[in-house]
């Protein structure tokens, strides 16, 4: 057993501390300020992991956790701690990460507060198990994450329409859960668009099942995607072919797995102050890199600027050229299109978690615009990237918002400026 004193918190959701040997150590469901026992479970020549046993005397940003599944469950990490305290937590992750893998010396001033801390999630993945014992349905168990912890909709993370689905359809499935695709594991996701109406998408099995049943049952439900196994793409099986949603004023027609932020209120917040940032420049000519369904080039291009998007997902990019109000959307990779789109005055790169492709950072390096605004789910990645640009470019801005309350993800916003050239 080894007493251990918290003093951060990792991009994981585990505390930080050191053992008396100068080792650090990573534990799991403690606080800044924490003093626990706990007990090594992994151990290295300069790192271990521990799990808490328990706490001796707690930080002062400790908290009960409301969750009933908080114990166990993966889901959330950060549950026990408050929420100032949380976004604290979540600036210093971004520093660490732009300082010790970007080399910058930049500081992360504080995380912009999501509006709502709890329901705030309008898409939800559960991971669904048929075993000897039963349908077991939820996230993946904290630290043994072959193991699921079954969630209901007592989870504090989904919206409202969310939870109330996610309820009916656990009711409604039926023995084994024969209302779904067959098969031992699905993921099961759940979205919800502002008005409250539900789209259920399931990745994995093989026959679909009985949709139409489902549809029946579960009142706020109106489609059903299934993608089987080996399969490229979704399948509508039953109800409506989009899911219609009003993201902060665009109509969206959203179908099979095509992403949205899930945290609207947040998103919103972010939303603006990107376009703030791109505005500012005055650009005739805008890249929107990894454009999703184009929500930026919809609202630029009403400023007369001229937007071409780059979008890998085909659904995503098809949304996107549905409503591009006078924008050009190219669909592939951003490495294989990005010669196509320059030369533009502003870029907007908004990557997945694992960043841009190292081919574009390249060129972008070398032949870039004047001004970039990079919108990071991974401060790590960012970080990376930043430094792959290299020294033609530096930044002049950085702001973090709150897209994952109650665990450890930040999204972080970054502008940078071409240096000029002696």
């Amino acid at each position: 057993m080894q007493l251990v004193h918290i003093t951060g918190i990792t991009s994981e959701g585990a505390g930080v501390g050191r053992l008396d040997d100068g080792r650090v150590t990573f534990v799991h469901r403690t606080a800044v300020g924490d003093r626990v026992e706990a007990r090594l479970t992994d151990e290295k020549p300069r790192w271990t992991r521990a799990e808490l046993v328990r706490v001796v005397r707690p930080g002062p940003a400790r908290r009960e956790a409301p969750c009933p599944h908080y114990d166990r469950c993966g889901g959330c990490t950060l549950e026990h701690i408050e929420y100032p305290a949380q976004l604290e937590s979540k600036a210093g992750i971004a520093t660490d990460a732009l300082r010790r893998i970007g080399g910058l010396e930049l500081e992360v001033a504080d995380v912009t507060p999501s509006p709502s801390t709890f329901r705030y999630r309008n898409r939800v993945t559960f991971t669904l198990r048929r075993g000897p014992n039963g349908v077991v349905a939820g996230f993946h168990e904290l630290e043994a994450p072959d193991r699921i912890v079954d969630v209901t909709a007592g989870c504090l993370l989904p919206e409202a329409a969310i939870a109330e689905a996610w309820a009916a359809l656990r009711a409604a499935w039926g023995p084994d859960a024969g209302r779904l695709p067959s098969g031992q594991e699905l993921r099961v996701t759940l979205r919800a668009s502002g008005a409250g109406e539900v789209a259920l998408v399931i990745d994995g099995g093989y026959a679909p099942g009985r949709p139409e049943e489902l549809l029946a049952a579960v009142d706020p439900l109106v489609a059903v995607w299934h993608r089987p196994e080996r399969a490229r793409s979704y399948r509508l099986v039953a109800g409506e072919d989009v899911l219609r949603e009003a993201w902060a004023g665009e109509a969206l027609e959203l179908s099979g797995d095509v992403f949205t932020q899930v945290n609207r209120e947040a998103a919103a917040l972010l939303e603006t102050h990107v376009l703030e940032r791109v505005r500012a420049w005055r650009p005739g000519r805008v890249l929107d890199a990894y454009c999703g369904v184009g929500l930026y080039g919809r609202r630029l291009t009403r400023d007369g600027v001229d937007v071409v998007g780059i979008e890998a997902h085909p659904e995503a990019a098809a949304e996107a050229r549905r409503a591009a109000s006078g924008s050009r959307i190219l669909e592939g990779t951003v490495g294989d299109r990005l010669e196509e789109a320059l030369p533009v005055d502003v870029a907007i790169l908004n990557p997945p978690r694992t960043g841009v492709e190292a081919s574009a950072l390249a060129r972008l390096a070398v032949d870039g615009p004047p001004a970039m605004v990079y919108v990071s789910c991974d401060p790590a990645t960012l970080a990376r990237d930043l430094k792959r640009l290299g020294d033609g470019y530096e930044v002049r801005d950085v702001r973090c918002f709150d897209l994952f309350p109650q665990t450890a993800h930040v999204e972080t916003v970054v502008e940078l400026e071409r240096c000029a050239t002696t």
